[in-house]
């Protein structure tokens, strides 16, 4: 079934168009025409004289935006990677005129990553003939595919009920990317066991998520696991997956300052701790801080199962070697250099 999934060549077809350099997707004997408009200039009033500043690239008659207008320190990145979607009304003419509105971003402002829990087959069959999907599927063969299931332009079914910060809902403005893995078993004394990623997976990972990221300008603190955004009810990409390769060698995502953990390991003594972990105000401050972090959760001061649930979350991504859901010194420790390190804005 591997033979009959590809990865559909749009998204690196119009990202090579953005950057003017020829595609080496696809090779064609038909003669293309491209034409690029003007250099855009400020517009005049819009009581004056209409002034041009579309910057379109023009293929075979279907249009391309291919400059930033945006903010790109605010996530504000408009140049398109898909075609222009326009209306054609009947026995009228859409211009652009005034083409593009400063006030726009992209609808991508998350990666958020699973595992499927499945094989590769039933991956593929339950991510397209289901009511579930994402945008991408990476298998675990040793090859050069990776499965597009999903245009980026559109949303995929993948997180569900979630939250990350001050942002709920998330299918609505992320990049879903699905890995094969079998998930995890229990053991005997109800612990969770995981099973590890391939080296190949990682890789065809960290390359689908640099080009991801780069085109998206999507930050640090917005590409992350199903965990993150759903910590009471999903485990992945879970434990093994490595969150601190992908931050050391390839510059994505978070991590935390080991020098910063240990400035705020030294300002507790273990006995300290303690005695303070069962302190009704410590525990609401633990809890305030993995709320500023970004995850859903509700301080109150005391734990139950729903928050030790967004403990363990939290201990998948940045303490994968201790996940009891127990807020020990050092996951203190790594929570507080986190939350320095990466504020809310």
């Amino acid at each position: 079934m591997s033979k009959m999934l590809y990865i559909i060549g749009l998204s690196t077809f119009l990202f090579s168009c953005a950057s003017q350099k020829p595609s080496t997707i696809r090779k064609t004997s038909a003669r293309t025409t491209t034409t690029t408009a003007k250099t855009p200039v400020k517009p005049g009033p819009v009581t004056g004289v209409p002034t041009s500043r579309t910057g379109l690239t023009v293929l075979h008659g279907v249009e391309f935006y291919t400059q930033n207008i945006g903010d790109i320190t605010k996530n504000d990145n408009t140049m398109s990677h898909g075609s222009i979607v326009m209306a054609k009304p009947a026995g009228y003419h859409v211009v652009k005129t005034y083409f593009p509105a400063v006030a726009q971003n992209f609808r991508q402002r998350y990666v958020i990553l699973h595992y499927t829990a499945l094989d590769e087959d039933k991956s593929a069959s339950v991510l397209t003939q289901q009511a579930v999907s994402s945008h991408y599927l990476v298998n675990n063969k040793r090859n050069d595919e990776i499965y597009q299931l999903v245009d980026e332009n559109k949303r995929a079914y993948h997180s569900g009920i979630s939250a990350w910060r001050k942002d709920k809902n998330l299918n609505d403005t992320s990049i879903g990317i699905e890995i094969v893995n079998p998930g995890f078993t229990t053991d005997a004394s109800g612990k969770k066991i995981f099973v590890p990623y391939d080296e190949h997976q990682i890789k065809k990972m960290a390359a689908l998520l640099k080009d991801i990221v780069n085109r998206y300008q999507i930050p640090p603190t917005n590409v992350l696991g199903h965990s993150d955004v759903a910590p009471t009810r999903k485990q992945d990409p879970g434990p093994l997956f490595p969150w601190k390769k992908l931050y050391d060698q390839y510059q994505i995502g978070m991590w935390y300052d080991e020098a910063a953990k240990q400035g705020f390991m030294t300002q507790m003594t273990p006995e300290t701790f303690m005695m303070e972990q069962s302190n009704s105000t410590f525990i609401f401050k633990v809890q305030t801080f993995l709320q500023q972090f970004g995850y859903e959760i509700n301080p109150t001061g005391a734990w139950d199962t729903e928050n030790m649930k967004v403990v363990e979350a939290f201990q998948y991504r940045f303490r994968p070697e201790n996940y009891s859901g127990v807020m020990d010194m050092e996951t203190w420790a790594i929570l507080q250099a986190l939350v320095q390190k990466y504020p809310q804005k």
